[in-house]
């Protein structure tokens, strides 16, 4: 907090405090007896001097790049406001010439607005301090403030209380209590102010310190919740998420609370940090106000989200470059992930403190603990006299434990994943002090590997100790190939977190799958139990390895490949079995971009896989591999369709790599699919079943996961017993978040594109497409749209809405292409991403087919224009396969000429890739184009 010289210097930086004083007295003469005039001149000058403070605050923060110093001048200035409007209306509205004791005030910053610093955007949060009760002198003062405030466009809380009144309800409220903790003095009777604050800490804070830490734990963990209880999701929010301001905030409100200091600095004196960490707090500190601020100017509101949409603009305006493989938002994200680890380790090393003075409790820390234990307390370990369990807690027995034997680093975390141990605190605190001894004797230390190992293969809570291991900054030191993607984003919208929590939870979805205890994982839970032990290992090691090499110039999928080569024999792998995690890395995305993108009926692309894959273990890694992989994305990623793709593809594939040989053959498969089919439509005569499940190719009855076929079933029956051959299905997969389309029509070559224009049209934007066709020539197509709204009766009403423009411009009652011309501009989020289309022309991955692949950024409408482009081009699309990854389109045609052949000639295949290439935005194709001519 500044003191009143330095909040004085800083406001005229800003604000003349003088010359508005002068011009308000001005006003008042000119519009003399006129209050109501008054009040809005004075409101409207006012506000003009705020935005022009604001103006210049943006360029002095643009210039100096100082945060902090931004959010303190703006508090000045903010203070000067006040002191201005209150002098003007206690000596010009309302002047008391003989005040008696009731007619006393003080103006009071509280909350936010109290520490001192303030966001270009932030409410203000003021007390007006009376007392005894309310005056009519002090309710018209307060409102001259706070509607000349309001005026301006400030967004005000306040309270008008006597001293009474507060130390009643800060009793009562704990809210009420923070918000008084952090009061600071602003105007009025200073008498007044010191009287609360020393009845404050006499009557409300002596004695409580242990409720009031409890409770703003039990906050945090609450908001936490709320805004997602990672520190890596990729769109943050700066103020309210985790390791964000909120949390500093905390930090300082306990301290503030329970060591009765005044600021950060003093903390020092009570022993919670030291002079390095107290450097660390005020750099997290610079950084998290800086964003802050520069995310409230950019966008002219009090945003605290980093979206997408402005991460790039923020990283330009703090400075952010780009280097080899990283681009300047990447980079600039990955320093605020650090620092959200930063504000987590300070929070630790503060429960660590309070834990030693009595004030917090110790925790009984639930993911690490399963159940109380008898031997609580304190109690030795027989493998090592260097640790010691002090309440279910692995601790060191002597500051020196690490230096003494630097593979006590990686020992502790075996020995606390070994007998279930959470970690204290101090441990993890002198660990993270002791990384510089983790140097290359270390790394290739025979017993250190042997223990990561054992880490990474155990059946004990992997995920929790690397991620324990990662925040003590261990695991990126003892793997320096991780400690490059340690906080690492990926600029898409497609993952939701960062590089190392992505890889980190990518062991915990494997150990889910192994333990067998989630139906959603599909196959994979049946073939990790036809894995030896050893192959689990290997999986799991090529699961903590598979995107290690992000980040990179080269494809990461091949560097990291060479990761895995140099990394594997380190902690005792064969060198076969260094090979297998090094093919597995490599073709990581493979089985994925197969299933999803091309057509699994087709004998040719099964062929092709089967060629890559080679043997029925690789089949096997890669399918668990895969299913992890997608899985621990982030929430709504995985799904059933995608497990019965990869099903499909994995029993599509078996026989060709056995020599024809299949665990299930195809027949038996549609038949087990069929049987269960009926077993579910109990109440459908069997008649009635059988005519149904004719009409279906077995194509259907191996893609279409359960719940999906007897939905479908129950639609078609609908529509089929009115006699109807054009119906439409709305349905909700709140899962993925989507609204899914079914749709019922007469199968024709253009049936897609219409379909496609129609939610175009509605403003409904494709994320995927499940088309099928029976054998009567009806097409059945399941479209999933991505949602406007959070309410299903709202987002219900918006998709019959879509629903009967799909009906209209199936029965041709409107020309789609005129109101496709009207649909909407993408939206903000989409519109942040630049991402160079890609249009590929493969005559070998089918025998009758000529398959297109179309990858570029994603819009409304865009799936229309390629099927209307490809029909323009003479050509007839025999399936399609539509997907989204975040803002990237991958859209797969197979399509043949009018005659029935695949396109041969480069001189047309040119011509596809140039019309496709022509529905992208001129920006960033220019070299799409050139490849494409040459390539033909």
């Amino acid at each position: 907090m500044l003191s009143p010289d330095q909040t004085s210097r800083a406001a005229s930086e800003l604000f003349d405090a003088d010359a508005a004083t002068q011009e308000l007295a001005v006003l008042a003469k000119a519009h003399s007896g006129r209050d109501k005039e008054l009040r809005i001149a004075v409101a409207q000058y006012m506000k003009g001097e705020l935005r022009r403070g604001r103006e210049k605050a943006e360029q002095l923060l643009l210039k100096e790049r100082h945060g902090r110093r931004c959010a303190e001048r703006l508090c000045a200035m903010q203070d000067e406001i006040i002191r201005v409007l209150f002098e003007f209306a206690g000596q010009r509205l309302y002047p008391s010439e003989n005040p008696s004791e009731a007619e006393r005030m003080a103006v009071i910053a509280t909350g936010g607005y109290g520490r001192g610093l303030l966001a270009p955007e932030s409410d203000i949060d003021l007390l007006f301090l009376l007392p005894y009760k309310q005056t009519a002198w002090g309710e018209s003062v307060a409102e001259a403030i706070l509607y000349c405030l309001w005026d301006m466009g400030l967004k005000v809380g306040h309270a008008t209380r006597s001293v009474d009144e507060c130390i009643r309800q800060a009793n009562a409220d704990m809210t009420i209590r923070t918000a008084i903790l952090e009061a600071r003095f602003l105007n009025g009777d200073r008498a007044l102010f010191d009287e609360l604050v020393t009845r404050f800490d006499r009557n409300v804070v002596q004695g409580t310190a242990p409720d009031f830490v409890a409770a703003k734990l039990a906050e945090r963990e609450e908001r936490l919740r709320k805004t997602g209880q990672s520190r890596y999701l990729v769109e943050p929010n700066v103020k309210d998420g985790k390791g964000g301001l909120r949390d500093l905030h905390t930090l300082f409100w306990i301290g503030k609370y329970v060591y009765r200091v005044r600021n950060v600095e003093e903390l020092i004196d009570h022993g919670v940090f030291d002079q390095d960490e107290l450097k660390l707090f005020r750099r997290c500190e610079e950084f998290l106000w800086s964003v802050r601020c520069h995310m409230h100017f950019l966008t002219g509101r009090p945003e605290e989200r980093l979206s997408f949409d402005i991460q790039r603009e923020i990283a330009v305006r703090l400075g952010y470059t780009e280097h080899p493989g990283l681009r300047d938002v990447e980079r600039f994200m990955k320093h605020y992930f650090l620092t959200a680890k930063h504000v987590g380790d300070l929070t630790a090393i503060l429960c660590a403190a309070l834990e030693a003075d009595h004030t917090k409790p110790a925790p009984m820390l639930g993911r690490m603990i399963a159940r109380l234990r008898s031997n609580s307390g304190r109690r030795s370990l027989t493998e090592s006299d260097d640790f010691i369990v002090d309440n279910n807690r692995i601790n060191i027995v002597r500051p020196d434990v690490f230096e003494r034997d630097p593979v006590n680093l990686i020992r502790i975390f075996y020995l606390a994943q070994k007998h279930n141990l959470a970690f204290h605190p101090d441990a993890m605190r002198t660990a993270t002090r002791s990384l510089s001894l983790i140097k290359k004797d270390l790394r290739e230390n025979e017993e250190a590997n042997r223990l990561f190992f054992e880490i990474l293969t155990s059946h004990h809570d992997v995920e929790t100790v690397l991620r324990r291991m990662n925040e003590a900054g261990v695991l990126g030191a003892f793997v320096r190939a991780f400690g490059r993607v340690v906080a690492m984003m990926q600029f898409n919208m497609y993952h939701h977190y960062t590089v190392d929590e992505h890889l980190i939870r990518c062991m915990g979805v494997i150990a889910e799958i192994e333990a067998g205890t989630n139906d959603e994982y599909g196959l994979a839970n049946e073939l990790v139990k036809k894995l030896s032990p050893r192959q689990r290992a290997l999986l799991r090691i090529t699961l903590f390895l598979h995107d290690i090499a992000k980040g990179r110039v080269e494809d990461h999928s091949i560097a990291g490949a060479r990761v895995a080569r140099r990394f594997c024999p380190r902690i005792g792998l064969s060198s076969a079995e260094t090979e297998t995690v090094a093919w597995l890395i490599e073709n990581h995305l493979v089985m994925s971009t197969v299933a999803q993108s091309r057509d699994l009926s087709d004998r040719k692309t099964i062929e092709n896989f089967a060629a890559i894959v080679q043997s029925l273990d690789r089949l096997k890694l890669l399918l668990v591999l895969t299913t992890a992989d997608i899985r621990a994305v982030g929430p709504g990623v995985w799904n059933g369709w995608k497990a019965q793709l990869l099903r499909t593809l994995y029993y599509e594939t078996e026989p060709v790599l056995t020599g024809g040989f299949s665990e299930v053959n195809r027949e038996r498969r549609v038949a087990m699919a069929q049987a269960e089919f009926r077993a579910a439509l109990t109440d459908w005569p069997a008649e009635e079943i059988d005519t149904y499940i004719a009409r279906h190719y077995p194509a259907y009855w191996l893609k279409v996961e359960l719940p999906r076929k007897i939905a479908h079933a129950h639609f078609l029956r609908d529509a089929w017993s009115t006699g109807k051959t054009l119906a439409t299905q709305v349905s909700f997969d709140p899962v993925r978040g989507v609204t899914e389309l079914t749709v019922i029509a007469p199968d024709h070559p253009r049936l897609l594109s219409i379909i496609a224009g129609a939610c175009a049209a509605a403003g409904a934007n494709i994320v995927d497409a499940q088309i099928y066709t029976t054998t009567d020539g009806l097409a059945l197509d399941t479209i999933s749209v991505t949602r406007e709204f959070d309410r299903d009766e709202d987002e219900g009403r918006r998709a019959d809405r879509i629903a009967d423009t799909i009906e209209k411009a199936l029965r041709g009652e409107i020309r789609m292409p005129d109101i496709v011309a009207r649909k909407a501009a993408p939206k903000g989020r989409i519109k942040a991403f630049a991402l160079e289309p890609e249009v590929n022309i493969n005559n070998e991955w089918s025998n009758r087919y000529t398959v297109v692949e179309v990858t570029g950024l994603d819009r409304p409408g865009l799936l229309y224009e390629l099927t209307a482009t490809l029909s323009k081009l003479s050509l007839n699309i025999t399936s399609a396969h539509v997907a989204t990854f975040g803002e990237r389109v991958v859209d797969v045609f197979y399509v043949t000429d009018l005659l029935g052949a695949k396109i041969a000639s480069p001189t047309r295949q040119a011509a596809i890739k140039r019309g496709l290439l022509a529905l992208f935005p001129r920006q960033g194709h220019a070299e799409g184009e050139k490849r494409a001519a040459e390539t033909s």
